[in-house]
């Protein structure tokens, strides 16, 4: 999009607006004369914030609300700013730094835009991704995949990884095996410890059958706790003030009668 004026004045009104957020920032990070609760922060406190501002960007896309999505995004945003300002004040980096880093990252990923080569595409934009983590001295495949993740992402991205050395199943019918393995072993565990543990791999089982099928474990689970949740409502509605005295028979025969009826 270019405003009349051309882009550099487009550009230029929108470093004004970025330059009011970065300043409004370091205002409430002075020390004396700032907010108590922003000068506290640390990289380690805000960041279950950051964490819970991208996931509620998620939301606002799921429902499709664009005026809540911009409200969230600048959320969001703030988070970077609140990061980069901390760093700034410890002399690590800055936000322009951050924009630097990102924008050349994205030149370097896509090479057949921003170079020499004609082919690009996932498969490159994975190849120059494993390159760079290479001449970070990555030792393994697996390496860069972010702990804090949620845990069904994260078994995404490790499997995925693995999959890009070879280790993975030739198709889905492999992993789906592998369930009724897991399935198996659930059966078998003799305590609560060695319960957990194989219900973890049961988990981690139905995340790589669902990459074979092409679905997104973590979209699919949402999904999964949005129908849950639009069903109980409706049988909660049904019932009123009744419905935790009902027995567990009755509340299966609401739960029938909802299934088909609630939109989703």
């Amino acid at each position: 999009m270019v405003r009349e004026g051309g882009a550099a004045a487009y550009l230029c009104v929108k470093n004004e607006k970025i330059d009011r957020l970065v300043a409004i920032m370091a205002r409430l990070r002075d020390p004396q004369h700032g907010c108590e609760w922003d000068v506290a922060q640390t990289w380690a406190t805000i960041a279950p914030y950051t964490i819970e501002e991208a996931y509620e960007v998620a939301d606002a896309i799921a429902r499709d609300d664009v005026a809540d999505l911009k409200d969230e995004l600048g959320d969001l945003l703030l988070q970077v700013v609140f990061h980069s300002r901390i760093a700034e004040e410890c002399g690590a980096f800055n936000l322009g730094d951050v924009a630097d880093a990102i924008s050349a990252k994205m030149e370097r990923r896509h090479p057949h835009i921003f170079g020499d080569e004609t082919k690009g595409g996932h498969h490159r934009w994975e190849e120059v991704k494993a390159a760079e983590r290479a001449a970070k001295g990555a030792s393994s495949a697996l390496d860069g995949v972010a702990i804090g993740l949620p845990a069904l992402l994260r078994a995404e991205k490790l499997q995925k990884r693995a999959a890009c050395v070879g280790f993975d199943w030739p198709n889905a019918d492999g992993s789906r095996a592998k369930i009724s393995e897991e399935l198996a072993e659930v059966a078998d565990a003799s305590t609560p410890d060695h319960v957990e543990e194989e219900i973890g791999d049961l988990l981690f089982a139905v995340v790589n059958w669902a990459r074979h099928l092409g679905v997104d474990p973590e979209a699919a689970l949402r999904r999964g706790n949005a129908k849950f949740e639009a069903r109980f409502r409706a049988m909660e509605a049904l019932a009123g003030e009744a419905f935790p005295q009902l027995d567990l028979d009755a509340k299966e025969a609401l739960w029938q009668r909802v299934k088909g009826s609630v939109p989703l």
